[in-house]
This record gives C-alpha cells, sequence and structure tokens, in this order.
C-alpha cells in the first residue's frame, strides 16, 4: 500500500502560522525563554532515497532504491536541547497527566535520564518518547503560532544527504565521520553539544549521531517497496516499531549513513519502574532524540490540532 502524508500540504486558506515570507533561514525565541532556536529552508525537489545494493554497510531494509519528490519546509538547524526542552516541561500553565489535548506537559522523570551525560548549555535532548517530541511540537505550536512536526523519513534522509548520492553527506569514506558526527568511534559513549562539528552541505549540524532522531513514520522493512513517489509517509497503526533515522552516539560508522534505518522496540522502555509504563520517557534509549521541521505550507487550526490529536493516540 502506498501512503501520501496529507500534512505536508494542507490545502488552508487561512494562515494562521507565523513563517517569514521569504523561504530563508529564521530564528525563534522558545516562548518563556531567552534561549533561541534557527530553523533551516530544505528546498523543494527530489532526490534518490535508500541505498544500492552494493553500499558497504547495507541493510535489506534500505532498498529498492527510489526516486522520491518532496515539498519544500523549515528543518531545525540542530536536535532539539535540554534548554529548550526544559521550557515546556516547566510551563506551569500546561496541566500534567491529563488525557491528549493541548495543555498536556510530561511527568517528572523517575530518575535522571540524562545519565550524567550533560544537560544545560546545548546538549541534545534524549531518553523521550515519540509521542513527548509531538508534545513539544504541539506546545511549541500553541505557544507561536507556527505549526511543528516530526519530520518524515523522506523528509529526514533528503534534508541529511544536502544534495548528495554517496553514503554520507561528505563522501564515500567513512574515515572523515569524526568531523560530523559523534557516534562509537568517538563520542566516549556519551552524546556532546549540539552544533560543535562541522554541518552538511544545508547548514544542518548532526544529522549524523549524537542522538538518533525520531520521524512520524511507523517503521516497515518494505517501506521503499511501498512508499509513494511524492511526500511519501508511513501512517503510524502501532505503538511499535516506528522509524528513527541518523543513529547515536553509539552507533557504529557502517550504520551512520544516510539511509541506515532504525526501529523503536518496547525493550527501550525495560527498566521503567513505573505501573503501567511510562508514555513519556524510555529509561533504555539514552541515544534517543528528535529534530522539529515546519511545512512552508501552513494548516489552518482546524487541521493542526486534528494532526496533533491524530498522531498523539498512535
Amino acid at each position: 500500500m502506498k501512503y501520501t502524508f496529507i500534512a505536508l500540504a494542507f490545502c488552508a486558506t487561512t494562515a494562521f502560522g507565523q513563517q517569514p515570507k521569504e523561504f530563508k533561514a529564521y530564528t525563534t525565541k522558545v516562548p518563556g525563554s531567552e534561549i533561541n532556536f534557527n530553523m533551516v529552508p530544505v528546498p523543494a525537489g527530489s532526490f534518490t532515497m535508500g541505498s544500492s545494493i552494493d553500499e558497504k554497510g547495507r541493510g535489506a531494509d534500505e532498498g529498492p532504491q527510489k526516486k522520491i519528490e518532496l515539498s519544500a519546509f523549515w528543518m531545525g538547524e540542530k536536535e532539539v536541547t535540554h534548554d529548550e526542552f526544559l521550557v515546556f516541561f516547566n510551563d506551569e500553565t500546561f496541566v500534567r497527566n491529563s488525557e491528549v489535548d493541548a495543555v498536556t506537559r510530561p511527568t517528572t522523570q523517575y530518575i535522571d535520564l540524562s545519565w550524567g551525560m550533560g544537560k544545560q548549555g546545548g546538549f541534545p535532548f534524549n531518553s523521550m518518547s515519540q509521542r513527548t517530541a509531538i508534545m513539544y511540537c504541539r506546545w511549541l505550536y500553541n505557544k507561536t503560532g507556527t505549526f511543528y512536526r516530526l519530520p518524515t523519513e523522506a523528509e529526514w534522509e533528503y534534508a541529511c544527504r544536502a544534495g548528495t548520492t554517496t553514503p554520507y553527506p561528505f563522501g564515500e569514506d567513512s574515515t572523515a565521520l569524526g568531523e560530523y558526527a559523534w557516534y562509537a568511534g568517538n563520542s566516549e559513549n556519551k552524546y556532546h553539544k549540539t552544533g560543535l562539528l562541522k554541518p552538511n552541505a544545508w547548514g544542518l549540524y548532526d544529522m549524523l549521531g549524537n542522538v538518533a532522531e525520531w520521524t512520524l513514520d511507523q517503521y516497515s522493512d518494505q517501506y521503499l517497496t511501498n512508499a509513494g513517489e511524492k511526500d511519501p509517509f508511513t501512517e503510524p497503526t502501532s505503538k511499535y516499531p516506528k522509524t528513527l533515522k541518523g543513529g547515536g552516539f553509539g552507533t557504529s560508522a557502517l550504520m551512520m549513513r544516510s539511509a541506515g534505518r532504525f526501529k523503536s522496540d518496547a525493550s527501550w522502555n525495560k527498566r521503567d519502574p513505573q505501573i503501567p509504563k511510562s508514555k513519556w520517557w524510555l529509561t533504555d534509549a539514552a541515544s534517543v532524540g528528535f529534530r522539529i521541521v515546519s511545512p512552508v505550507s501552513q494548516p489552518s487550526a482546524e487541521e493542526a490540532d486534528a494532526f496533533y490529536n491524530k498522531y498523539l493516540s498512535k
């Protein structure tokens, strides 16, 4: 079955969002703080998604390669940081432990899920469920009027490649990986502050390594076989597995390729002491994080609410 992600191209006539009129990079202050984040324009275009059959380290779920066309969007220059997320977490105008609605915020972490790797000063936020990442997007939308969400798997790979067709955004050889990514070969088994290494050609930092990044898609090992050719998206049908991209600080160089795919698993929360297990936190996924995107075509308020309600229930 082929899926097309309708939320990429809303036919909204009401200009609710506050995107800049020009398609260029912009900076926004996290509401209720002095913290800023940057959004980078990712132009509309097409690319060949997946890996060639002879690419070293290739997984069977990375093919067959397919030409994909994508609409334009903005993407976070860096992964969402602890500093940014904690503004949401500490927002007292939001109600803790309510059902899925516009005012939910996370429960308190039962242990330090940063595992001492660092919080303040630009470290990536980690150990959250996909639901938590989407709730952050909803909070940011409610505060700013600009629609934010997680990227689709296709958007993520397109942005990571930044016009390249090689296994890595910087070329064929993994020798230079340490200049661009915190991975098993240089991370010392911990994440690092965002933006310390080189960005890709489109100005995006840490697309590979540091923390693996949630996408919106349900994971399928037949993703490319079933994907549509325009703005593809695999609709979530269950909690597990969902797709992540980019790899984390413990990922090997061979898996740290643009086409590399990762899937979530219930074991990522096996040490959760809560009964039932938390919807918000993952005790055994210390290298999981996220970054945000915003489509050029912004939804109406009704469409945005419908989107969040739908994907927060999956």
